[in-house]
C-alpha cells in the first residue's frame, strides 16, 4: 500500500557520541518508487557505513543531501509520500535543492593553452572567470556537483586533478576539497606553472582518501605531536602457549575452543596483568589521569575499509573462552562495517598483532588519552642452552608523560613471565577455559 502522507527519512544517530554522518552512495532518486526494505541510501561515520531502507511505500518526493554530504544526526535526508505532494515543511535549513546536471552545450568557453600542442575548451561562469575543466558524460554533460561547482568557481580549484567519488563519475564537494588541499588552482585565464597537469600518460593515479583513512591520518597525526612516545621491545618462550593450544586441539573440546588463537591468548594475560600497573592502563588528561580499575582491550583489525579499533569492555572479567568468542565476534563486524560505532571508542589499552604478517619488531602508535599499546610480533626461533626455541616478539609504546620507562618496563616483564607460563597461570585463575 502507498503511504498517503509525506513522511521524512532522518539520518540516524549511530551511537551517543556520533553527531553527523557521510551521506555514501543514493539508491533512490528524486521520482523514483520506493518499496518498503528497499535500500535508499547508504552512510558512514569515521569508522563504519550503514544501510538506510525505506520503512513505508511510496515515491522518493525530493532528496535533501547528495553523497559525500556531511548530514547531521536526526536531520531529514529525503522525504517518501504520494505524487505531488509538498516537501517544502520537511526541508532542512541549509540544505539546497539537488539540481540536475547543467548542460554547457550553451555556455560561453575559454580557450587556454596547456602546452605548447594542446589546448583546453573551460567553461566562463557569469562573471567571465572560467571553471576548471569537469569531468563530462558522452553527452558533453558536465558531471559535477551543484555545491562541487560553487566551490570550484569561488576557489578557481583546477578539476582535471579531481576524483570523482560520487555515483556514476560524479564530482563532488570533497572532491574539490581534495584538488585544492593539494594546491591545484587556477589563476583567472591562465593555470598556474607549477600546477601545470601532468602529459597524457603520467605516471601516478590522484586517489581519494576514504572517510576512515582521514579519520586515521588525523588521529595518527594528533598522537605523534601530542604525547611524549618512547617504546619497548622484548621476548618470551612461546613454548608453553604452543603446546597449550595444541592440546586444546587434539581435546574433544567444542570448536570454539579447539580455535583459540595466539591473539586471545595475549589478550587475556594483558587483561590479568594490567591491573597491577595502574599507569599504562589509564588515559592521560593532562594535569590528570583517569586510572581504570577493569581491562578495557582495544584490538586493532585490519579491514577492506581501513584499521578499526574495537573494544572488549572489561576483559579482565571473561574466561578464555569468552574472550575468543567475543573478539571473533568483534572483527567480523568490523570487517562487514556494521560495528556499533559505541564499540570503537572507551579502550584502556590497544593491542595491535602484526606477527601474522612477518613483522619482527615494530612501533605502534598510541591511541591516545590512552597511555599504552602492545605491538604483537612474528615467531623467530632463537636457542636457549643449545636447545632451540619459538621465541615472540612484543613492543609496548608508553607515553613518557604519564609514566617513566621503568614504569612500562615492569609491565612488560610481568607480561612475558605470565605468558611463558600460561597453563599455570590460567589454572591459578581458577583453571576454567
Amino acid at each position: 500500500m502507498v503511504y498517503t502522507m509525506a513522511i521524512a527519512v532522518i539520518m540516524p544517530r549511530q551511537g551517543q557520541s556520533v553527531e553527523s554522518c557521510l551521506i555514501g552512495k543514493w539508491y533512490k532518486s528524486k521520482g523514483d518508487k520506493v518499496s518498503a526494505g528497499d535500500i535508499l541510501f547508504t552512510y558512514e561515520t569515521d569508522k563504519a557505513s550503514f544501510e538506510e531502507e525505506a520503512k513505508v511505500d511510496g515515491i522518493m518526493l525530493d532528496v535533501f543531501f547528495e553523497e559525500g554530504d556531511d548530514v547531521p544526526c536526526l536531520v531529514n535526508v529525503c522525504v517518501i509520500g504520494a505524487e505531488g505532494e509538498s516537501v517544502e515543511e520537511f526541508r532542512p535549513a541549509g540544505a539546497d535543492q539537488v539540481e540536475p546536471a547543467r548542460d554547457l552545450k550553451d555556455s560561453s568557453v575559454a580557450t587556454l593553452p596547456l602546452n605548447d600542442k594542446t589546448t583546453e575548451t573551460l567553461p566562463l561562469n557569469d562573471n567571465g572567470d572560467w571553471i576548471a575543466s569537469c569531468a563530462r558524460n558522452d553527452g558533453g554533460r558536465e558531471k559535477v556537483s551543484p555545491r562541487a561547482r560553487r566551490l570550484a568557481e569561488r576557489t578557481k580549484a583546477d578539476l582535471r586533478y579531481a576524483v570523482p567519488t560520487g555515483a556514476n563519475g560524479r564530482i563532488i564537494e570533497r572532491d574539490v576539497q581534495a584538488v585544492l588541499s593539494q594546491g591545484y588552482r587556477g589563476v583567472s585565464n591562465e593555470i598556474k606553472q607549477e600546477n601545470r597537469p601532468p602529459a597524457s600518460g603520467s605516471d601516478f593515479d590522484v586517489v581519494a582518501l576514504s572517510n576512515v583513512r582521514k579519520f586515521i591520518a588525523k588521529a595518527m597525526h594528533a598522537s605523534l605531536s601530542g604525547s611524549a612516545q618512547l617504546t619497548s621491545h622484548s621476548s618470551f618462550d612461546a613454548t608453553d602457549i604452543f603446546e597449550f593450544r595444541s592440546k586444546l586441539k587434539a581435546m574433544q573440546t567444542p570448536e570454539s575452543i579447539a580455535k583459540i588463537t595466539i591473539t586471545d591468548i595475549i589478550v587475556y594475560a594483558t587483561s590479568r596483568v594490567l591491573l597491577n600497573h595502574k599507569y599504562i592502563n589509564s588515559h592521560f588528561l593532562g594535569d590528570k589521569m583517569a586510572v581504570f580499575n577493569n581491562a578495557h582491550i582495544g584490538l586493532a583489525v585490519d579491514t577492506p575499509r581501513g584499521l578499526l579499533v574495537p573494544t572488549i569492555f572489561n576483559a579482565n572479567h571473561m574466561s578464555l573462552s569468552e574472550i575468543s568468542a567475543h573478539t571473533k565476534a568483534l572483527v567480523e563486524k568490523c570487517k562487514q562495517g556494521s560495528v556499533e560505532p559505541d564499540l570503537l571508542k572507551g579502550a584502556s589499552f590497544t593491542i595491535s598483532n602484526l606477527g601474522g604478517l612477518g613483522v619482527e619488531m615494530f612501533t605502534p602508535i598510541l591511541n591516545p588519552p590512552q597511555t599504552g599499546i602492545l605491538g604483537v610480533c612474528n615467531v623467530i626461533e632463537r636457542t636457549k642452552g643449545g636447545k632451540p626455541y619459538p621465541a615472540l616478539g612484543l613492543s609496548v609504546t608508553y607515553d613518557h608523560q604519564a609514566m617513566d620507562g621503568a614504569d612500562s618496563a615492569r609491565f612488560l616483564k610481568d607480561l612475558v613471565e605470565y605468558l611463558e607460563s600460561f597453563s599455570f597461570n590460567l589454572a591459578l585463575d581458577g583453571g576454567s577455559i
